[in-house]
Parts: C-alpha cells; sequence; structure tokens
C-alpha cells in the first residue's frame, strides 16, 4: 500500500504541466513580463489579452486521495500522528503508514548527522554556487562568497529552514555531500526507520521521503540531543555576513505563542509536500510528539496543531493537570 501510494503520485505527477511552487524558507516570486503591444492604427482596436495564472500543482498526497479520509478533529493535513513520547500511547492517527515526500522536515537529520559528529561548530563555511537551488529556485539571503561558522548554518537551517545553510553543511562534511547523503540514510536505517530515504540535505527534492510514523521516531531521537532542542527553538539569530547584519526567524510562529512548551520542532514546504510540521510539546502534563504531513493552506499546519492541543487538554490531559483557559 505504501509503494502505492507514492507510485500513484508520481506517476500522476509526470504527466501533470503545471508548475511546482516555491519551497518553505522564502520562495521566490515570479512575475509575469509585461506583454508590448505594437502601435495599432485609429481604425484598428487594441485587443486586450487577460493572463491567468497557473493553479498550483497538487500535492502527492492529494493526487493519491489522502485528503478523502476523515478524522474526529476535521484536520486539513492529510496525514498526522499523535503519540504520547514517554509510553509510545497513539493518541490521534491518519493516514500513518503513507509514504510521502517530506520537504524541509528533512533538515532535521541534517541537523542530526553534523550534531552526533562533534564537528568544530567554529570552524568557518563559504557558501558556493553549489549551494545554489537550481531544483525550485528558491531564494535565500547567503550570498555566493558569504562565510558563517558551521554552528550559524546549522541554526539557520533548524530555525529558519536556509536552504543554502543545509547544503553547505552536507557539502563541507567530511568525505563531502555524496558521503553525508549516505549517513542521513545509515542513521534512518539505524534508528528502525524503515519506510525512509534520502537524497539530499536541503528537503528541496521530492525524493527525500518518510511516513509519520518514520518521522515520529525521528524526533524522538532528535529530541535526545541539547543543540538540536535550542536551535530547533529558537526564535531568532542574528549573523554578521560581510558588512550586514541579518536577522532570521522562525518558521514555525508557535515558537513564540505562550500557549506552547515545544522541546523541539521543523517545518517544511514545497508543492510535492505541501504544508508540514513535527514537533515535540507539552501538552496537558504530557510529553507528545505531533506530525502533520501534507496540509492543505498557509497556516493549516498550525491551525491543526492547536486543534490536536485543545482536545489533549479536554480528553487526554494527565492525571493532576488542567488544561490552558
Amino acid at each position: 500500500m505504501r509503494a502505492l501510494l507514492v507510485t500513484l503520485g508520481m506517476s500522476l505527477v509526470l504527466v501533470q504541466s503545471l508548475a511546482w511552487a516555491a519551497p518553505d524558507n522564502k520562495p521566490t516570486k515570479s512575475r509575469a513580463k509585461p506583454t508590448h503591444l505594437a502601435k495599432a492604427s485609429k481604425s484598428s482596436p487594441v485587443r486586450r489579452v487577460s493572463v491567468k495564472s497557473l493553479p498550483e500543482r497538487p500535492s502527492y498526497g492529494q493526487l493519491a486521495g489522502l485528503h478523502g479520509a476523515s478524522d474526529a478533529l476535521a484536520l486539513r493535513s492529510s496525514v498526522a500522528y499523535v503519540i504520547d513520547q514517554d509510553t509510545n500511547e497513539v493518541l490521534l492517527s491518519k493516514n500513518d503508514d503513507a509514504v510521502l515526500p517530506i520537504a524541509s522536515i528533512t533538515k532535521l537529520m541534517t541537523g542530526l548527522i553534523i550534531s552526533e559528529a562533534n564537528l568544530n561548530l567554529d570552524d568557518p563555511i563559504t557558501i558556493t554556487q553549489d549551494d545554489v537551488d537550481t531544483e525550485k529556485g528558491s531564494s535565500s539571503r547567503l550570498r555566493v562568497g558569504a562565510t558563517l561558522t558551521r554552528g550559524e548554518l546549522m541554526h539557520l537551517a533548524l530555525m529558519s529552514s536556509e536552504n543554502r545553510a543545509a547544503h553547505a553543511l552536507g557539502r563541507t562534511y567530511p568525505g563531502g555531500l555524496s558521503a553525508f547523503v549516505h549517513l542521513m540514510n545509515a542513521k534512518a536505517v539505524q534508528l528502525g526507520m524503515k519506510d525512509t530515504r534520502y537524497v539530499e540535505p536541503t528537503g528541496l527534492s521530492s525524493k527525500n521521503q518518510s511516513s509519520a510514523k518514520d518521522l515520529a521516531t525521528l524526533v524522538a531521537a532528535a529530541y535526545q540531543d541539547s543543540l538540536m532542542r535550542e536551535l530547533s527553538t529558537s526564535p531568532s539569530h542574528v549573523v554578521e555576513v560581510g558588512r550586514q547584519t541579518l536577522r532570521y526567524n522562525t518558521t514555525n510562529r508557535l515558537v513564540k505563542n505562550p500557549n506552547w512548551d515545544i522541546g523541539l520542532q521543523k517545518t517544511g514546504y514545497i508543492s510535492e509536500a505541501g504544508q508540514c510540521l513535527v514537533m515535540q510539546a507539552r501538552v496537558a502534563g504530557r510529553k507528545l510528539i505531533m506530525v502533520f504531513l501534507d496540509s492543505a493552506g498557509k497556516l493549516s499546519r498550525i491551525a491543526d496543531a492547536e486543534r490536536v492541543r485543545r482536545w489533549v487538554e479536554v480528553h487526554h490531559a494527565s492525571r493532576g493537570s488542567s488544561p490552558h483557559t
């Protein structure tokens, strides 16, 4: 069934002719070039042609019909998985075995590999042309030639989903990019993530795929790393790039929300994956791991998380805890 979902999505994608939207970390805006009309004679009226923008291409989950699945909370995510981190009790499950593109959720594994390698986080790394996104055309404020430390690049990749930062981390790993991607897949195998495959460290490729159950496993593993917890939940960070001072912010607005106690998080988006969000959070006295994939709508992944939080506070709070008002 898992293979069928991905095969169906991939095959349908090939026959579509629409354009993919840009990814999670500030996509580039495409502007239609103005049409220059030749001067018409007084007897020849000018014909105005209206240009309609093409609709966004459906995600793999939409193509596979996953949004047809219903759930008690009316979530907009076609895939949802919520478990108790301490007991592994499944509180909510929706299409949790579906294997889909995971977009920038990929960067959790990228960060984990870097952190566990114990490389010098103060080592300078320079952004090169190899780090520029040629697949989705996403923008970046890290220009070619910019130099930051490994630690700063890791911070931007996890907090602000900076694609060039994530790619540079993989490119400069001992042994190069191919060795880094191999380690990403080896770590997935070590953790028992049987549905997961990585081909690059940013998440821009739709070939980076996983299931909600596997991603819950990854969140649990990454949560054990104090650096991963710190950097992924940072609300903002300022870096000096040459003469410029750049401020980066988190891609997850819940990090700044006082109603949330988030221990680790990552967002993701490419058209093939839809809006994605994974988190470790304490809700109503319970440590929970939440996974939302292929959510329809820009803010829908946040709304889904809020629905789950309120539902847990009312129906699944631990004994002795009181729900937020």
